[in-house]
C-alpha cells in the first residue's frame, strides 16, 4: 500500500504527468489520423480535378455521348490499382465501373447528391460499403455548357490499408506513451524511494533517540549532499547535544543532590548531637559552634532551593520583574559589603572604590540584580585562590552615555577556551571540584537579559576571569520595556 509522500506523489505529481502524456497520445492519434485520411482525400480531389480537361467544352446533352466519353476516359485510368472509378448518370445510377463490378441500383449515393446540391460541383463521402469495408469516395458531377447535369464521375478508395497504418502508428504512439509513463512511474518511484527510505529510517532513529537510546544516531547515514543529507547531519547533531544535555543534566541532578545533602547532614548531625547530649550538660561554645552551622547550612540550604525556584521560573517562563527606578551603585556597593566579610575570612582580597561621582539610575528589579552580583562575585571568590584578588568596578563615561557597566575581575584558575563558550548554558559546569550547582551563571545571564543587558564572560585558562555586566541608562520620558521571558 502506498502511503505518505509517495501517496501524495501518485495523487498530485503522477496523476498530472498521466493526464499530459494520455492527452498528448490522444491528439497526436487524432493528428495521425487526420493527416492519413487528409492524404487519401487530397489524392481524390487532385485525381478528380483532371476531369475539367477531359471533359472541358462539353456541349452534348446524349447520356448515350457522355457515356462513350466516360468509357474512355474509365478504360485509359492509369490509377486502377490505387482506386476505383464509377460512371453515374444523371439519374444517380452507376452505369460503369473500372472494376466492372456494378453495384446493386439499392445502392445509396450519398456524395452524388451532396455534389449535386454543392456549388463546386464535387462531395467527399467516407464510410462504410454495403461488404463492411471502410471506404472515401469523392464524386465530381459533369455538367454541359448550359448547366444541365448529364452524368458523374465518382472515385472511390478502400481504407482498410489506411486504417492498418493509422492503427499501426498510433500503436506505436500508445506503446511510446506507455514507455514514457513507465520511465516516469520507475524514476519518480526510485526518486521517492530516495526521500522516503532515508526519512523513513531517520524516523525510526528519532524514535529511539526519544526514548533515551543516544546511541542510535550511529545508525545514520549521509548518503546525499542535499537537504537530506542536511536533515541527516541535523538529527545526528540533535542527538549529540541531546545525550550532551542528558549527561549535564544527571551531572546537574547529581551535585544538587550532593549540594542539598551535605546542609541537611550537617543540620541533621548537629541536631541529632544537641538531641542526645544531658540537658545542661552541652557546653555554651559547642551549643554555640553547633547553631552556627545549622543556621550556615540552612541560609546555604535556603540559597540553593531559591536558586532552583528561579531556574523553574525561567524555564517556564514565569519569572516576573519587580522593575522600579534605582541607584545601581548603591545596590552593588550593599552587595560587595555583604561579601567582604566572608572574603577576609576565606584570606582572599575584595577591592572596590565606590566612584564618587553621581551615576545615572537604571530600570529594573532590585532583588533580583543584587543576586545577579552576588552570583558573579560569589564564583570569583570560589575560583579564586587564598590569597588572590577579586577587583569591581562601576564604568560610566560620556563616550557610551547609555550604558553603566560593571567590571568584576579575579585572579582565579580561570576557564579553558572549551569550556567558556559553554558556562552559560544550563547544567554546565566547567569545574567540577569546586561546589555549586552548575545553573546560577545561566539564571544571571537570563536576568540581565530581561532587564535588556547583558554579561560577558572573558577569561584564560590559569590567568582569571572577567564578567562584564551591561545595563541600559534609564532615561525620562521613555517608556521602559522588557523583553518577553525567555526559557533556557
Amino acid at each position: 500500500m502506498f502511503k505518505g509522500i509517495t501517496k501524495r506523489w501518485m495523487l498530485n505529481t503522477l496523476s498530472v504527468i498521466l493526464t499530459i502524456i494520455i492527452s498528448i497520445v490522444v491528439c497526436l492519434i487524432f493528428l495521425v489520423t487526420y493527416l492519413f485520411q487528409s492524404s487519401v482525400e487530397q489524392s481524390l480531389s487532385n485525381t478528380s480535378s483532371e476531369l475539367s480537361l477531359v471533359f472541358s467544352g462539353y456541349t452534348s446533352d446524349s447520356s448515350t455521348s457522355f457515356a462513350s466519353s466516360a468509357r474512355d476516359y474509365v478504360e485509359n485510368f492509369k490509377k486502377k490499382e490505387q482506386m476505383e472509378v464509377m460512371v453515374i448518370n444523371s439519374t444517380g445510377r452507376v452505369v460503369m465501373t473500372s472494376t466492372g463490378f456494378i453495384p446493386s441500383d439499392d445502392t445509396t449515393l450519398t456524395d452524388f447528391d451532396q455534389a449535386k446540391e454543392s456549388a463546386d460541383g464535387y462531395a467527399f463521402w467516407n464510410g462504410k460499403l454495403s461488404s463492411g469495408e471502410s471506404a472515401m469516395s469523392v464524386t465530381r458531377i459533369i455538367s454541359n455548357d448550359s448547366g444541365t447535369v448529364v452524368g458523374a464521375i465518382r472515385y472511390i478508395v478502400s481504407m482498410d490499408p489506411v486504417n492498418s497504418r493509422i492503427m499501426l502508428v498510433s500503436g506505436l504512439i500508445i506503446a511510446l506513451g506507455l514507455v514514457i509513463i513507465s520511465l516516469v512511474i520507475i524514476s519518480g518511484l526510485t526518486f521517492i524511494r530516495s526521500i522516503v527510505k532515508p526519512i523513513r529510517n531517520l524516523s525510526l532513529i528519532a524514535a529511539q533517540i526519544a526514548h533515551g537510546d543516544f546511541s542510535a544516531s550511529e545508525k545514520i547515514e549521509h548518503k546525499y549532499d542535499d537537504e537530506i543529507g542536511d536533515l541527516c547531519d541535523a538529527v545526528s547533531d540533535m542527538a549529540k547535544d541531546l545525550q550532551t544535555t542528558e549527561q549535564m543534566k544527571n551531572d546537574f541532578i547529581s551535585r544538587v543532590s550532593h549540594e542539598l545533602r551535605t546542609p541537611l547532614t550537617a543540620i541533621k548531625g548537629w541536631a541529632e548531637t544537641m538531641q542526645l547530649s544531658e540537658r545542661g550538660k552541652l557546653d555554651r561554645k559547642t551549643f554555640d559552634k553547633g547553631m552556627g552551622v545549622i543556621i550556615k547550612e540552612s541560609t546555604r540550604l535556603t540559597s540553593i532551593v531559591e536558586e532552583l525556584l528561579d531556574f523553574s521560573r525561567i524555564q517556564s517562563g514565569r519569572m516576573v520583574l519587580m522593575n522600579e527606578k534605582l541607584d545601581i551603585l548603591a545596590e552593588f556597593d550593599e552587595t560587595v559589603y555583604m561579601l567582604k566579610e566572608r572574603a577576609v575570612k576565606e584570606g582572599k582580597h575584595l577591592l572596590y572604590d565606590e566612584p564618587e561621582a553621581v551615576y545615572p539610575p537604571v530600570y529594573g528589579d532590585r532583588n533580583r540584580l543584587k543576586q545577579v552580583f552576588l552570583n558573579v562575585i560569589d564564583n570569583a571568590l570560589k575560583y579564586t585562590p587564598k590569597g588572590g584578588v577579586v577587583a569591581a568596578q562601576v564604568i560610566y563615561n560620556k563616550d557610551e552615555p547609555d550604558i553603566i557597566k560593571i567590571v568584576i575581575t579575579d585572579t582565579g584558575c580561570g576557564i579553558s577556551a572549551e569550556d567558556l563558550p559553554k558556562v552559560k548554558e544550563k547544567f554546565y559546569k566547567a569545574n567540577q571540584t569546586v561546589r555549586g550547582s552548575g545553573i546560577g551563571l545561566a539564571v544571571a545571564d537570563e536576568i540581565m537579559n530581561l532587564h535588556n543587558g547583558s554579561l560577558e564572560i572573558e577569561s584564560g585558562e590559569g590567568v582569571g576571569t572577567t564578567v562584564t555586566l551591561t545595563f541600559p541608562v534609564y532615561k525620562e520620558g521613555e517608556i521602559q520595556t522588557m523583553p518577553e521571558n525567555i526559557k533556557l
